[in-house]
């Protein structure tokens, strides 16, 4: 098994697919290995960057809370409980001009807000290519209204999300939901998934694992971000980008080349089509 995060990992910085990484990809799909998206995009906006992979895959998706086939069955779900996403909405008001709710449901009203600046910095382009999915909803927490979210979303400059981490790391219940940071410091963007409690991309893919009959020794994961940590560490061959964060080269995975050098296809090919895994 091949467990791949997208952005920063197998999509290059133009957010891309590489020839190279689709070749490789496919061949080890042909080959028997299952191909598995980690990410913490959502299922749609995740399955429309693969569309030129022309194998199966399924598709772990919010950071470990669904899995999904690429034809959009559900074969698992956790979701952050509505009252402990209002606890987080309550707590973190000042934020609220980049803070969103994500729903698993039919694409519109998939992701609500309190009100979308369509021309800001960092909410605004990546809600524009999404914008049939968005709602508005003033306030926020009315968007909770008994159904349970996937997550709660922030989503702006670095600083601004420690910030936000920082105060819900200290919220009285912060066992009610856990945190999963991606930052991209060159480009001073960062973003805080806000998820059910044990959610993380390494407990999704070792469930699927083992859901799956592949033990872990026989799982290569590949990432570059915080929200990667869990997935690497369950990884019997954990592989970390040449772009990666600083944090992730020092434990001593295995390292590849960078996302715009088709680091996944050098990964693949050294490990697993030349026999290793």
């Amino acid at each position: 098994m091949i467990a791949m995060d997208l952005d920063g990992t197998l999509l290059d910085s133009a957010s891309q697919l590489l020839a190279a990484n689709v070749l490789a990809v496919e061949e080890a799909a042909a080959r028997g290995i299952e191909i598995v998206i980690v990410t913490g995009r959502r299922f749609d906006s995740a399955r429309a960057q693969i569309e030129a992979l022309r194998c199966d895959a399924h598709l772990i998706v919010s950071n470990g809370a669904l899995i999904k086939s690429r034809d959009g069955q559900t074969h698992q779900r956790h979701l952050l409980p509505a009252a402990a996403a209002r606890k987080v909405l309550d707590a973190t008001r000042e934020f609220r001009r980049c803070a969103g709710v994500i729903f698993d449901r039919p694409r519109k009203r998939q992701l609500v807000f309190e009100r979308v600046d369509w021309e800001g910095p960092f909410v605004g382009p990546y809600l524009r290519r999404h914008g049939d999915a968005v709602a508005e909803v003033v306030p926020l927490t009315d968007c909770l209204d008994g159904e349970d979210p996937v997550e709660v979303l922030f989503l702006a400059e670095c600083g601004t999300i420690r910030q936000v981490m920082e105060l819900l790391e200290a919220h009285p219940d912060a066992r009610e939901f856990a945190l999963a940071l991606t930052e991209y410091e060159a480009r001073n963007m960062s973003m805080l998934d806000v998820l059910k409690p044990g959610v993380t991309k390494g407990a999704a893919l070792a469930e699927w694992a083992r859901h799956r009959g592949v033990a872990r020794e026989g799982v290569m994961a590949i990432g570059d971000n915080w929200n990667d940590r869990e997935m690497l560490a369950y990884a019997g061959l954990p592989v970390v980008m040449e772009n990666s964060i600083a944090q992730l080269k020092n434990l001593g995975y295995a390292p590849t080349l960078s996302n715009d050098r088709a680091g996944v296809a050098a990964a693949i090919r050294k490990y697993v089509l030349n026999g290793r895994l």
